[in-house]
């Protein structure tokens, strides 16, 4: 039952990002977009679900259950985002579809190294976020936590998988080349994810060798 909970709160978070993503795709002006993608994760930390690219900045030290945990995680987002994306794909919003396709042009015809790095910098701004919404003590802190990581990671142009599992469903665009961009997307994420939780850790580590030491 803990699985089936945990893959259920990953299914909304999924489909919260694609609410984010939506709007955009439908919103001209890059920045409006950027500020109102802000909303999947904003969904996400107000009410508890569970999203892959959040979650595995908490993987240090943690066991093989985790592991688990994450991958129910990714593959209930997975399907979270696919079903918004096949949702909106049969409404009027035509003009997502259109620019689902177009911004699926330029993320496929990138090399996976650029993918990989764009990722690296797309979760670590996602650990600020998150970290950020979590241990700020000013509620309004929290807040501008989530919008800021958001915002400049979609600004940017850097690659978050669960997103792109949504632009590849609303633009109908799945093939083995797709699959492939998003198990390199996946990785960087991770990469980037534990970025900062690894170099804090080593920092920590180094601050109690150097007092013992004295």
């Amino acid at each position: 039952m803990r699985a089936l909970s945990d893959a259920l709160l990953g299914f909304l978070a999924g489909f919260s990002i694609t609410l984010g993503a939506t709007a955009y795709l439908v919103l001209e002006n890059i920045m409006a977009g950027a500020l109102m993608f802000t909303v999947g994760l904003f969904a996400i930390c107000t009410f508890g679900w569970n999203l892959f690219t959040g979650k595995l900045c908490y993987s240090i030290g943690k066991g093989p259950k985790y592991i688990g945990f994450l991958a129910v995680v990714w593959i209930s987002n997975f399907i979270g985002a696919g079903a918004g994306g096949l949702l909106i794909r049969a409404t009027r919003l035509t003009a997502a579809v259109e620019r689902a396709n177009a911004l699926c042009d330029t993320k496929l015809g990138d090399s996976l190294g650029s993918v990989f790095l764009l990722a690296i910098c797309c979760n670590v701004l996602i650990y600020i976020a998150v970290e950020g919404y979590r241990s700020n003590p000013h509620e309004l802190g929290k807040y501008l936590s989530i919008f800021f990581g958001v915002t400049v990671f979609v600004v940017c142009g850097f690659e978050h998988c669960i997103a792109n599992m949504y632009y590849l469903t609303v633009a109908g665009r799945w093939s083995l080349e797709a699959v492939a961009f998003i198990l390199v997307n996946t990785a960087g994420n991770i990469a980037g994810g534990l970025l900062i939780p690894a170099v804090s850790e080593l920092s920590r580590r180094c601050r109690e060798k150097a007092g013992a030491g004295r």
